[in-house]
């Protein structure tokens, strides 16, 4: 089974089981004793239906969610902007380190202008201490 019908397949059962959820509180909220029965129905399907999230969370075990999209979730913002917000400060920390390494390559090229502007005596003298 495909990663993304493992997650449909979740998201489906979840959306049974709300519905579920919804279905038991309009029941219990104007419970009548001849509405047991319909009462029992829908505690079993919560039970199968949890049953059902439990096979779909064994599917997707090796998934890990950042703590941060559960914050997000909870301060009731969209977890798809944590995607967002990461590729963003991400492009920001590589043009960071992509004008450090422009930085660091001028500065090599003036070194390198320098030295070879200098008198290639010393220089020369001095790789006779290095060959050695």
């Amino acid at each position: 089974m495909a990663m993304a019908e493992k997650f449909d397949s979740l998201e489906e059962h979840l959306e049974k089981f709300v519905e579920n959820i919804r279905q038991l509180g309009i029941i219990v909220s104007d419970f009548q004793p001849s509405s047991q029965t319909g009462l029992n129905q829908k505690l079993n399907f919560m039970v199968t239906g949890l049953q059902d999230i439990d096979k779909c969370r064994q599917q997707l075990h090796d998934i890990s969610v950042p703590l941060e999209v559960f914050e997000y979730i909870d301060q009731g913002r969209n977890p798809q902007l944590y995607t967002k917000e990461c590729l963003e400060r991400a492009l920001a920390k590589n043009e960071q380190v992509k004008g450090k390494i422009d930085t660091m390559k001028d500065k090599q090229l003036t070194a390198l202008i320098l030295l070879n502007s200098t008198e290639q005596e010393p220089v020369k003298g001095c790789s006779s201490y290095v060959s050695s």
